[in-house]
């Protein structure tokens, strides 16, 4: 959250089991998977193929998924995911 924070404004939203992160329309979505993995959810278009991101069906709640199990997987690769679908949240 602290890199994604510098991106500008946007909707902090927490749900049962995620939180979402909105702008117009929601960019990306953080929450626990299992006890010892995370998941980003992350909403955008077009990126290049990545061992990392798993694509997702059509009409899924994200259109990517990034499994992490250790904060320092959280690195500028996920960061520029991140904000590219903030950007497209408009």
């Amino acid at each position: 959250m602290k890199h994604i924070v510098k991106f500008g404004e946007f909707e902090i939203v927490p749900k049962k089991g995620y939180v979402s992160l909105r702008r117009k329309k929601q960019f990306a979505m953080i929450g626990p998977k299992t006890n010892t993995r995370f998941e980003v959810g992350i909403n955008a278009k077009n990126f290049k193929k990545n061992v990392r991101l798993l694509e997702q069906p059509k009409g899924s709640m994200c259109n990517y998924i990034v499994n992490l199990t250790d904060a320092k997987e959280v690195n500028a690769e996920l960061i520029e995911w991140i904000k590219s679908a903030f950007e497209s949240a408009v």
